[in-house]
């Protein structure tokens, strides 16, 4: 017998040993991979046929889909009573709507708990437009969470609220099925990060060109960022992804914003219009913040296993952890980041900060420390004194340095750091900051060392 259902409340209570104890009594797939609030939603959803038999055969017709889809934020003019529309292939349909008119389209799919789902449109935000997708496609073509999805889509209907797929004609830019084998980052092989990720920081820039200076950045690394409010931390990630933007690689950019104003949603669309932006922002409740982090994390994913090379910016690993609710949920974000191995895979480079004095209490430095390639440490006090670059020189670092650049190069950041490593804080920030603005490059600046 399957084990008795529990009521939803109860399910909160449980220790999460207990709750994957019932996962896999309730053949709940990757049960240890799933972060907790989703782990009760599998367990509730499954517990609903708890007083059935196991092993007795399902109907082969999907569920009727429920009043509201919990997993996901829906459009803004959907009402919570409202269905998602029937699934239905244009032979199933009716002789007379066959040539009903359609609209190509094209969006990043997003699954709820019952198996249909939404192709999110305008990046990876839900909007009005957005696309109801069967979960009978998404079985049908294996599709993914994060895979973007093109094809022919219907209006809505009599009693349907949403646009609604026809059919899938390209999953990735590819024909579904084309793939013999669609790999998953998780079984990929991660090697050390040996492909330099050079930066074209603004020359007034002078923090984004300290960093920089100071560590290389690498395709497939996770570079950790560790600031308190106000000390810059913003300001850099800008300077940043900017500098990536300009850089000859040109890895594909996806910016994660979690409980952050909408204010700072515009700023990051307007410096980057081309790039893929995710925002949890704070009038959002926990578990939407997390599906949106969720949603950015997979489709960073999906890029990387087709091949790019793709950098993912979260800001903050902290805050997400408070949406969370389970700290430790965020090395699955961080720890995501590498440089893979298998010919014709890409990248995952991860930059995420982390904050000191916010409500997690540092419970998301403590899940993800020692497992950066790039520590950034961001000073608090050099900042509110008006010191810049306020950047904590000796606490800032890179592995594996001797990989990623030239021997005259290594040599001269070498002298530089010598030179720094016996001043107080400010003065090495004063020093850098000297050096920095009489040279118009960072090469300039070592070649003068």
């Amino acid at each position: 017998m399957l084990p008795p259902r529990m009521a939803k409340a109860d399910l909160m209570d449980k220790h999460l040993a207990e709750l994957h104890a019932t996962a896999a009594e309730l053949g709940v797939p990757s049960y240890r991979k799933l972060r907790r609030e989703r782990l009760i939603e599998e367990i509730d959803a499954r517990g609903e046929g708890a007083d059935v038999e196991a092993g007795v055969e399902e109907s082969a017709q999907e569920p009727a889909p429920v009043a509201a889809v919990e997993d996901v934020v829906e459009p803004a003019h959907a009402a919570a009573d409202e269905e998602p529309p029937v699934d239905a292939e244009p032979s199933e349909r009716p002789e007379g709507q066959r040539d009903a008119a359609t609209e190509d389209v094209s969006g990043v799919l997003e699954v709820t708990h019952r198996g249909y789902g939404f192709l999110r449109l305008r990046g990876l935000e839900s909007s009005p437009g957005d696309v109801y997708i069967s979960a009978s496609q998404i079985r049908r073509c294996e599709l993914r969470l994060g895979d973007l999805v093109s094809g022919p889509a219907r209006q809505p209907e009599r009693g349907e609220r949403y646009p609604a797929l026809v059919h899938v004609d390209l999953v990735n830019g590819a024909k579904p099925g084309e793939q013999v084998e669609r790999p998953e980052l998780d079984e990929l092989t991660p090697v050390p990060p040996r492909r330099r990720l050079r930066l074209e920081p603004d020359e007034a820039d002078l923090l984004t060109r300290a960093v920089d200076l100071l560590v290389p950045l690498a395709l497939g690394q996770r570079v950790l960022i560790r600031a308190a409010p106000h000390s810059g931390r913003t300001t850099l990630q800008r300077g940043l992804a900017g500098a990536i933007q300009r850089s000859p690689e040109r890895p594909a950019l996806i910016v994660l914003l979690v409980d952050e104003r909408p204010e700072e949603a515009t700023a990051w669309s307007e410096l980057l219009p081309d790039d893929e932006l995710a925002v949890a922002t704070a009038e959002m409740s926990p578990r939407e913040q997390a599906r949106v982090a969720d949603l950015a994390l997979e489709r960073a994913k999906r890029r990387a296993e087709g091949g790019e090379d793709v950098v993912l910016i979260v800001d903050s690993l902290s805050r997400l952890a408070v949406a969370q609710r389970e700290p430790g949920d965020v090395k699955h974000v961080f720890g995501a980041g590498r440089e893979l191995a298998e010919e014709g895979a890409g990248s995952l480079t991860v930059i995420a900060t982390v904050l000191d004095g916010v409500a997690d209490d540092g419970a998301a430095l403590a899940a993800v420390e020692t497992t950066e390639n790039v520590l950034v440490r961001l000073d608090p006090e050099l900042a509110a004194a008006g010191v810049y670059p306020a950047l904590s020189v000796g606490e800032t670092r890179a592995s594996g340095e001797e990989d990623l650049r030239e021997p005259d190069e290594l040599d001269a950041v070498r002298r530089l750091r010598s030179e720094l490593a016996g001043k107080d804080p400010g003065e090495a920030a004063a020093v850098l900051r000297e050096r920095l603005e009489g040279s118009r490059s960072n090469a300039e600046l070592l070649k003068a060392l």
